[in-house]
């Protein structure tokens, strides 16, 4: 079966829409003889006669009427797309896809994106709760959000929050009626609150380090989610101690309703990043989120 030139066919319409190859060569830019020996050449591919050229004019056949009333109106769709999408690296459109867990999409991507959605209706955007991490290329994912500690080298990171720290939290109540730990080792005489990590499927073992030692309990409680808003329901509810990102937990510090132990065994931790894969084509759109999502010392 015979290739047939996308080339060639554009170049048909064209002559066969002016009834000139002068004119359609001033169009686009090549000799009338070269057009002419283009369209030869597409004839014989296709062993019809498409135009029948007289000294004064170019009419066409009934098989040349044919091809450019199939072919002309799919040039004219793909032309227009094409400038559609010439005007998406002008203008902020399309749809970002972000993967990140409960609590970064919805304590620190949401706030930051709500005005920038508002501003520009175009853009669309859709986060995607994964508690695991993705491969955000092979999933069709703009980017994704992890603890700077944990995106792979080959990836660009932007940083989106600042350092911060997991502590021991619990209610004041709870702590009236069960002394706070002194050291990490105390937690084994509490009840607490544990989190399940997607990854691996195990019990996270909280890390505690002061005065360069460094210690990892396994607690033992009630309830376990895999969730970190779940875990601030439950230790708001009094189920025991929890051990979240501080965060998260300073509005109910301010208020009180939160008290902190073993605060000075609670160590830095590295901020949250956005990743993604290659600074080369970036849309407007996604480049507008990534600077709205940038965290800016004050």
């Amino acid at each position: 079966m015979p290739r047939y030139s996308m080339n060639e066919l554009s170049t048909f319409a064209v002559v066969a829409r002016e009834r000139s190859f002068t004119k359609a060569a001033a169009l686009l830019g090549v000799s009338a003889s070269a057009l002419s020996q283009t369209i030869r050449h597409l004839e014989e591919t296709l062993g019809l006669r498409l135009l029948t050229r007289t000294t004064r004019s170019v009419s066409l056949t009934e098989a040349g009427q044919r091809l450019l009333d199939t072919v002309a109106p799919r040039f004219d769709d793909i032309h227009a797309e094409l400038v559609q999408l010439s005007a998406l690296r002008d203008r902020p459109a399309g749809t970002v896809r972000i993967t990140a867990s409960e609590f970064a999409a919805e304590r620190v991507l949401w706030p930051k994106l709500v005005p920038i959605l508002r501003d520009y209706p175009e853009i669309n955007l859709e986060l995607s709760i994964d508690h695991g991490f993705r491969d955000i290329a092979a999933d069709g994912f703009d980017a994704g959000v992890r603890l700077g500690e944990s995106v792979d080298k080959d990836m660009v990171a932007v940083r989106i929050t600042p350092d911060g720290r997991l502590v021991a939290v619990a209610t004041p109540e709870y702590f009236a009626r069960n002394p706070p730990p002194q050291t990490p080792k105390d937690l084994t005489a509490h009840r607490c609150i544990n989190l399940r990590m997607v990854t691996g499927g195990g019990l996270y073992a909280w890390e505690f380090e002061k005065a360069g030692e460094d210690l990892r309990v396994r607690v033992t409680g009630q309830v376990t989610f895999n969730s970190v808003n779940a875990c601030l329901q439950a230790v708001l509810d009094g189920f025991g101690i929890a051990f979240l990102p501080e965060a998260a937990v300073k509005p109910h510090l301010a208020t009180r309703e939160l008290q902190l132990a073993l605060d000075d065994w609670s160590q830095p931790i590295a901020g949250l990043h956005l990743y993604y894969p290659s600074r080369r084509h970036i849309s407007p759109a996604f480049r507008i989120i990534i600077d709205a999502l940038r965290h800016r010392e004050i």
